[in-house]
């Protein structure tokens, strides 16, 4: 992936203290753990509160953690007066959400002015540390700005 520019060098501190906002993120146990320009990684155990009624991970909660992933890596390419608004995304559920551990990584695709395209997957880890994809989406984030109470 070519190296994505940014607009604010204080990204990854602006990113970190709105991921801090958002409330869902520690309702689900989240936690943000990578911040590059354009890519964010999002980590979070397994908890059987979040499952559906076969014991997988539900996939609201998976769709939840990937539209934070990719709307945070949008976001860090993003100017300092920006905030960020998911306004579409497709989720692919590949494979049940079983696992100890799960990543979710959203990637910058095509960085823009107004819009911004970014691409998640969602990984399962097991017992044995391996990797499983088990969801992709893709997501359009609209960049915000000059709007009162928006912020981040």
């Amino acid at each position: 992936m070519a190296a994505m520019l940014v607009s604010d060098i204080d990204f990854e501190e602006r990113v970190r203290a709105s991921f801090a906002r958002q409330k869902v993120m520690a309702t689900i146990g989240a936690e943000l753990t990578q911040v590059t320009p354009g890519m964010i990684e999002i980590e979070m155990p397994f908890s059987e509160e979040l499952t559906q009624q076969h014991g997988f991970l539900h996939a609201g909660v998976i769709s939840t953690a990937l539209d934070s992933a990719c709307g945070y890596a949008a976001y860090s390419l993003m100017p300092a007066d920006a905030a960020v608004l998911t306004i579409e995304f497709k989720l692919n559920l590949l494979a049940p959400g079983r696992g100890e551990r799960f990543l979710f990584r959203g990637s910058v695709t095509k960085p823009g002015r107004t819009i911004i395209v970014a691409d998640g997957q969602a990984y399962a880890f097991g017992g044995n540390g391996e990797a499983k994809l088990v969801a992709t989406m893709t997501g359009s984030m609209m960049v915000v700005q000059g709007r009162e109470g928006m912020e981040g």
